[in-house]
């Protein structure tokens, strides 16, 4: 089934440039589009992914899409997705290959099913793609729309390849095996970082590094008093209070001892506003590195209790306060990702299983799904909170929680992936853990950070510098208009 998604109306140009600290993007953003867009007249870009809810991609498109459209190019996104589950548990296996881990035996019956799937979307498209449109499709699961609609409309295809490894594995090798033949078909493909281009698309491969939008609503400004709204709005505010806006029609839900869920301030307050607070705020995937992280974090606090006679008054104290928040999706609103509800089920068995000393300091939250901008101000506030932002990737194709965090002047704790060392640098954006899987490591990491207000105001302030140079949207609808030229022009 395909779906052609309804964008609502965004910040324009001008209200960007409205922004003194955005101005000189925007102005460089319009110098090329001035010699860009005449040659796309005429042309529809079509933007096409797998879900338009959850994971980076489905945030970054719609402001993509509203931006290429404001500079004079006819934009649309389309997700092609799916009713048969088979799909989708397929391309999560060629996401999990891609990134070096899983069984990477495919066979006959997953690239017959592939091929099914691909037909039947690109079958429904045709309709609608002009002879002189453009085609860019979105990671694994939407590569063999695009290349069949290449194949039978001869229209230039852009393929974005949003995941990699900056290894050779037998997983990544299989994975790659089985795309290839789809991927050759494309114009051009666009990678992430050079570490992930393989070998047999290095003639026609781009890079583009994605970008925030930093004034859509999981990134603007929130003043104090608005992020105390949104904290009592969405029940993660233990004292509710009278508030201009009305609560939010579904709550963040937190993790009960007795395993159902609750609207986050129950039983107690987390005490966002009040307390240190370290967040991981992703979707429900193991490469996330939740389980270490949770691990690590109890290794803090049992560590804090049993040298607090040796640390300072101030750190002890702090350590005794801290609470951790882990907070993603429902993972039964995101449909192409099929292991995010095992993965959540079993997050929740280690949390059961924390010491009960331990177990109120750790808040697990299922963030709603059913309103894209009431998740977006919920997950803003819960950052703009937290003293320490945390992504312990085991693996990560870019990592747009890290750029969120650093554009709010939040100090961050990373790891070595790919996706988050091209961000954070170790001891002047933040702090990298060289093992995310070492709880050991993650306990000592995170105590050094919070021993460290000094350090960590001045992580926060290079981090926001960091994107404003280098990881805003701007930047990479600049890149994208160079690239959609290229493949419509034939410049191979």
């Amino acid at each position: 089934m395909i779906r052609i998604v309804d964008i609502r109306e965004a910040p324009t140009l001008e209200d960007y440039n409205a922004h003194s600290h955005l101005a000189q993007s925007v102005t460089d953003l319009m110098a090329v589009a001035a010699l860009d867009t005449p040659r796309l007249k005429g042309r529809t870009v079509w933007m096409i992914n797998s879900t338009e809810e959850g994971g980076g991609v489905a945030e970054m498109l719609p402001k993509i899409v509203s931006l290429l459209r404001g500079l004079g190019v006819s934009t649309e996104w389309v997700v092609a997705g799916s009713e048969d589950a088979a799909f989708f548990q397929l391309t999560k296996r060629l996401h999990n290959l891609l990134h070096g881990t899983g069984d990477p035996r495919l066979g006959p019956d997953d690239r017959a099913l592939y091929a099914s799937v691909s037909r039947e979307a690109a079958n429904m498209l045709q309709g609608r793609i002009g002879p002189n449109d453009i085609v860019v499709t979105h990671d694994p699961q939407a590569l063999g729309v695009g290349a069949l609609l290449k194949e039978d409309l001869r229209v230039p295809a852009v393929w974005r390849c949003h995941i990699g490894l900056d290894a050779s594995t037998p997983q990544t090798q299989a994975a790659w095996r089985f795309l290839e033949p789809w991927a050759l078909a494309y114009d051009r493909a666009v990678f992430t970082f050079p570490e992930y281009v393989p070998s047999f698309l290095t003639d026609r491969a781009e890079i583009i590094s994605p970008g925030i939008d930093p004034l859509s609503d999981k990134n603007r400004e929130l003043s104090v008093r608005k992020v105390a709204g949104v904290l009592s709005n969405a029940h993660m505010d233990g004292q509710l209070q009278p508030v201009l806006t009305p609560s939010f029609e579904t709550p963040a839900m937190r993790l009960q001892t007795d395993g159902t869920f609750a609207p986050a301030n129950y039983p107690d307050s987390i005490g966002l506003l009040y307390r240190p607070i370290v967040t991981q705020v992703s979707r429900w995937d193991r490469l996330k590195g939740w389980s270490p992280l949770l691990k690590g974090f109890e290794r803090l606090k049992l560590q804090g209790r049993e040298t607090a006679g040796e640390l300072s008054e101030q750190h002890s104290r702090r350590l005794a306060l801290v609470r951790l928040v882990l907070a993603g999706p429902d993972p039964s609103a995101i449909q192409d990702d099929p292991e995010g509800l095992e993965v959540f089920n079993e997050l929740c068995d280690i949390w059961h299983a924390l010491p009960s000393t331990i177990q109120p300091d750790v808040a697990l939250l299922m963030l709603p799904m059913g309103s894209r901008r009431i998740n977006a101000l919920m997950v803003n506030a819960l950052q703009r909170c937290s003293s320490i932002v945390v992504q312990n990737s085991i693996r990560e194709g870019f990592g747009l929680t890290v750029t969120e965090a650093m554009w709010k002047r939040a100090p961050v704790m990373g790891t070595l992936a790919v996706g988050i060392r091209n961000q954070v640098r170790d001891g002047l954006d933040g702090r990298i853990v060289s093992n995310p899987e070492d709880s050991n490591e993650v306990a000592f990491v995170l105590n050094e950070m919070l021993a460290s207000p000094e350090l960590r105001e001045e992580w926060a302030h290079n981090g926001q510098r960091r994107v404003a140079e280098h990881f805003l949207v701007f930047i990479q609808v600049r890149r994208w208009l160079n690239v959609i030229n290229a493949a419509a022009t034939s410049e191979m």
